[in-house]
């Protein structure tokens, strides 16, 4: 079919150009719909490096940034996360999810691709598909020049200007003595040591400031997109031979800080991401983990906010050895065990005693662990949000990134889409707003025996100085993603995940099945029948007429393998997954077929 219009308010990354699939025939065109705070969409950017890379002459990758908050709408926004991931093409805005909706998307990442001629020849929703996306662009290079219709030349990308603040999209800061302040300079993949009297002036840098996977002392050394960090107890350090553990977020990894003489060592993950089907234990140098936020000591080990899986597994420094603690993998907001609860994107970890205060970024919750339950204190659910203070029960964020614990027990929140410090009293339930107008506050570190605290402004590229007060009552706008809803009879519904494996691969079935299909609700009552797990990627569900409207929760995985025989020969394997969170509204003139593509 022919490739709908590209329609936004704003292209970034192409010097004020315009762009248009007409100018573009002859290339071929991969459209990246993406959402700044979507993790599995930064999973994505990744796997693309390198084939944008190997194109470079042949394919222009196009952004389409369809928002899933309020605040991403925003061209400004949109333009810090590009310089945040090091995106080197261009963006189109697309804030009314105009283009998402011309395109039949219905989650985020989805990749289309385009052919020489403008047509779509495939689509790919979620992840593990980069070895996929380049057997298809091998092939339609292959058509284009036997059709005479392929374009070699350079891309239409012009790069961002630089910044020219004091970091680079700075992450997570932590005291790491009385008078050492640990600064996560994320966007240039390093990390900074200053003084908490001047925390915008760099005493000493460890990382190279280009993103790497390398152990080393002090600059020698190579981060990627580095988060939070924990100072570990005294006695620990001592015994392991390192001080700071560092969630090396695109790196999937753990990195151990000695801060003696800035040596930099791998303690925990492969470098690799992990999938469905990987370990979740074992030696932590040998288990993939998926985009590890941030870190927190309690109970004798370091948690890890593993915001790639929705999970927050464990580290032991003293055995080696890494686990999974809490989560399912499932992306939303359900209480209840440690072992059956939902988590969204969790980006931050507070101790307080035994139990951990849990930022869930995208549902925007605040949530409490104890060492047997998660229970969630505020928060909607993974499409409502807001900046409303008052009681919990009322009181709504938006996309939360950090937090930290004040000496009267309460809760200051770095709500960064509010663009606001929040405070929380988990005694009288109270929720106030401490300072706003912040630029995309990621991080809060409270400064002992003073009346200020240190707020990351992520945005804005510095640390700020901000009065603890009682704060005010702001009473704004309670709002839903503007992502439209799917409208599904009560009733039996078919769902259909669609999975082709790419050119010169075939199905994985050699050790089982090689599709898995979950299927889930929120509520868990919008289903009658049909929740659960198996192999076939088809399944008829009953919709609750009682229910109007919901989240439709899809996690579909395809594994595939080149396809090839003999004695020596050495197939490679993949993963494909995605998890379609979908809003839904329940309709007597709705769909009876739910289909989904995985890959085709």
């Amino acid at each position: 079919m022919s490739a709908p219009a590209l329609v936004g308010d704003a292209w970034l990354g192409t010097g004020g150009l315009r762009l248009d699939l007409e100018s573009l025939r002859g290339r071929i065109v991969l459209l990246d719909f993406w959402t700044l705070c979507c993790v599995n969409c930064h999973h994505v950017l990744a796997e693309l490096r390198p084939i944008e890379e190997e194109f470079a002459d042949v394919l222009t990758v196009i952004g389409v940034h369809s928002p899933k908050f309020e605040h991403e709408k925003n061209p400004d926004s949109v333009t810090a996360a590009m310089q945040r991931h090091g995106i080197t093409h261009p963006v189109l805005n697309d804030p009314n999810m105009s283009t998402w909706q011309a395109y039949g998307v219905r989650a985020w990442p989805t990749l289309v691709l385009l052919d020489t001629e403008g047509n779509v020849a495939s689509t790919f929703s979620g992840e593990g598909h980069g070895h996929a996306i380049k057997a298809k662009i091998e092939a339609l290079v292959a058509i284009g020049e036997a059709s005479g219709t392929l374009r070699r030349g350079p891309d239409v990308f012009v790069p961002l200007e630089g910044a020219t603040s004091s970091y680079v999209q700075p992450g997570k800061a932590t005291m790491i003595s009385q008078d050492a302040l640990l600064v996560s300079d994320t966007g240039r993949h390093s990390l900074v040591i200053a003084l908490p009297s001047s925390p915008n002036d760099s005493m000493a840098r460890i990382g190279s400031a280009v993103r790497g996977f390398v152990d080393g002392q002090g600059q020698d050394a190579q981060f990627s997109e580095p988060y939070g960090h924990v100072r570990l107890p005294e006695a620990v350090a001592k015994i392991v031979g390192y001080d700071v553990v560092i969630a090396d977020t695109g790196n999937h990894a753990l990195r151990g800080l000695r801060l003696a003489d800035l040596q930099v060592t791998t303690i925990a993950g492969t470098g690799e991401q992990w999938m469905q089907g990987d370990p979740i234990a074992g030696a932590a140098t040998e288990v993939r983990l998926s985009t590890p936020w941030d870190v927190e000591w309690s109970g004798e080990r370091v948690l890890i906010a593993m915001a790639g899986d929705h999970r927050i597994w464990a580290f032991d420094p003293l055995s080696g050895q890494v686990q999974v603690h809490a989560g399912t993998t499932n992306e939303g907001m359900t209480d209840g065990s440690l072992e059956e609860s939902w988590f969204a994107q969790p980006s931050a970890l507070i101790a307080d005693g035994e139990n951990v205060w849990v930022i869930d970024a995208e549902t925007s919750a605040l949530r409490l662990m104890t060492p047997t339950s998660i229970s969630s204190r505020i928060g909607k659910g993974l499409f409502d949000f807001g900046h409303v203070d008052g009681s919990a029960a009322a009181a709504l964020l938006q996309h939360p990134l950090g937090a930290a614990l004040l000496p009267d027990g309460s809760i200051l929140i770095a709500d960064a889409y509010n663009a606001a410090l929040r405070r929380f009293d988990p005694a009288t339930g109270q929720v106030s707003t401490i300072a706003r107008d912040l630029a995309e506050p990621s991080d809060v570190v409270v400064l002992p025996g003073e009346s200020v605290v240190l707020v990351v402004e992520s945005a804005a590229g510095r640390i700020t100085r901000v009065p603890i007060a009682a704060g005010s009552q702001v009473h704004g706008e309670s709002m839903r993603t503007i992502r439209p809803g799917l409208r599904l009879a009560p009733g039996e519904v078919r769902i259909e995940v669609v999975f082709e494996p790419p050119p010169g691969e075939k199905r994985d079935d050699r050790y089982g099945p090689s599709t898995h299909l979950v299927v889930g609700s929120t509520p868990p009552e919008l289903l009658i029948e049909g929740a659960g797990s198996g192999s076939d990627l088809e399944r008829t569900v009953v919709i609750n007429a009682g229910i109007t409207e919901g989240v439709l929760h899809v996690a579909g995985k395809g594994a595939s393998c080149d396809d090839v025989s003999g004695p020596d020969a050495h197939a490679a394997c993949h993963i494909h997954q995605q998890d379609w969170g979908i809003p839904i509204v329940v309709a007597d003139d709705g769909e009876h077929v739910v289909v989904l593509t995985l890959s085709n």
